[in-house]
């Protein structure tokens, strides 16, 4: 008899719905974590700390509504760490509180501490009182999460040179700083800061940042943080960082030198397996601390399943929550179906980027025919009353059926109306249902409607010619 028929090891966005599902199977459910990380680093100094930091910059700068009040408008003129880490926190309060409650309604046992294998059917678990208690399972899942990596050569003081989890930590708003690394993360913090009025270089070695999204979107990305004084550094590496009484001295392999407050590495992340002892269970991780699993996202060892950062790719918060529902019914011997292919991607940099499906770059390395319809948000009236006047919207429409092959977003609201275009993809849909359809107005969604028109259009007009 085992203490649990299903144990699962931290408690992100995985953990959570992997044991609430299980738990509604009516399986007895355990769930390890700290009591200082309940809902992991996506709750904890992630995801949610990181896009409540963006919204208060976005009201305490006034950046939103300077196309309507002028370039000088701003809520707050001196602006503070406490000023932003007062609705940080307040968010991360009530989001841990909201994840107690959804696992106590549904009696998953919480045991608070740290777990480490003993085998493949218990653990160890430190509560930190220097005592260590065993606890039995059935079956368990790992939603241990992810880390920060630190490339070694770099001495981190969390003060000066700090990684993507320390900087929302940072005690005071810095005047210059150093983001190594153009991915998602680099790019949601460098926007940020650069509108708190942080002068900001971005270093990367690739040439070019944020690969995987459409051209057009990324050019824009960077016209806009160049307004904001960003400097890009593409092709380039750090050699060195050297910390100084009042600054840091960023050594490039080029020869430059960039002097900055803070330095900020991210550099991709770690898989959080060294404590877990999984030799023990009979398992084993990669050089990133990733597992790997099957389709249903079970391990080498039957009983043992691993789901969201910890596996790796793609490594968001709404895969992972998916991932763990799937893993906790495969699990329980529940009948599950395969997670849809067809999966947004929301970048929170100012201003926001989402997409869904394919890009031009990709339609064309496959040499398929594509149309595209694009709408502004300054021809829209919704666009003009919330003062965004650079937005847009890009349907990529196949010419032969006017099936939707992708929708690309670049502005205000854009991780939530990706959502329509999603559904339009997934449905087999095409633009026919976007140019008949009513969308309420004033509305920003309209705009699918708009670049709808615009590509039947371009459509007609080559069919006239073309015959």
């Amino acid at each position: 008899m085992y203490d649990y028929d299903l144990l699962v090891l931290g408690s992100g966005p995985s953990g959570q719905k992997a044991a609430i599902a299980a738990a509604k199977l009516g399986r007895r459910v355990g769930i390890v974590d700290r009591r200082d990380m309940i809902g992991g680093v996506c709750i904890n100094t992630g995801t949610v700390p990181s896009k409540t930091l963006r919204e208060a910059v976005l009201y305490l700068t006034g950046l939103s509504q300077r196309d309507l009040y002028g370039s000088s408008y701003r809520v707050k003129e001196e602006i503070t760490v406490s000023d932003l880490a007062a609705r940080t926190q307040h968010v991360i309060t009530r989001q841990t509180d909201v994840i107690r409650n959804q696992l106590a309604r549904n009696r998953v046992a919480m045991i608070t501490g740290t777990g480490r294998f003993a085998d493949a059917h218990s653990v160890w678990v430190d509560s930190g009182s220097g005592r260590e208690s065993k606890v039995t399972f059935d079956k368990i899942i790992i939603a241990a999460g992810t880390r920060p990596a630190r490339p070694d050569s770099v001495d981190f003081d969390d003060r000066t040179i700090v990684d993507s989890d320390g900087v929302i930590n940072l005690q005071a708003v810095p005047r210059s700083m150093v983001v190594v690394g153009a991915g998602v993360i680099g790019m949601e913090y460098a926007s940020m800061f650069a509108a708190l009025g942080t002068k900001v270089t971005v270093v990367e070695r690739r040439d070019r940042m944020l690969d995987f999204c459409d051209d057009e979107v990324i050019e824009s990305l960077k016209y806009h943080l160049r307004d904001l004084s960003v400097a890009f550094r593409f092709g380039e590496e750090v050699a060195a960082v050297e910390k100084h009484q009042t600054a840091a001295l960023c050594i490039l392999k080029s020869g430059k030198k960039i002097v900055a407050d803070t330095v900020m590495y991210s550099a991709g992340r770690q898989g959080q397996t060294d404590d877990l002892a999984l030799e023990a269970a009979g398992l084993e991780a990669d050089r990133r601390g990733r597992i790997k699993v099957d389709a249903n996202y079970r391990t080498t060892v039957d009983n043992i399943y691993a789901v969201g950062d910890v596996i790796g790719f793609p490594a968001l918060a709404s895969t992972s929550m998916e991932q763990g529902r799937l893993a906790a019914q495969h699990a329980c011997g529940e009948p599950i179906r395969e997670m849809h292919g067809l999966q947004p991607i929301g970048i929170y940099t100012i201003p926001e980027i989402s997409f869904v499906g394919q890009t031009e770059a990709q339609l064309t390395d496959n040499s398929t025919p594509f149309e595209v319809g694009i709408a502004r948000y300054r021809e829209l009236a919704r666009g003009q009353i919330v003062g965004d006047s650079y937005g847009m919207l890009k349907l990529l429409v196949s010419p032969e059926d006017g099936r939707l092959l992708g929708v690309h977003v670049f502005g205000t609201a854009a991780t939530e109306i990706v959502h329509i275009g999603q559904a339009v993809i997934g449905c087999g849909g095409t633009i026919d249902y976007l140019v008949d359809a009513v969308f309420n107005y004033p509305t920003l969604a309209e705009a699918y409607k708009v670049a709808a028109l615009d590509a039947s259009n371009k459509i007609r007009n080559i069919t006239r010619i073309d015959g």
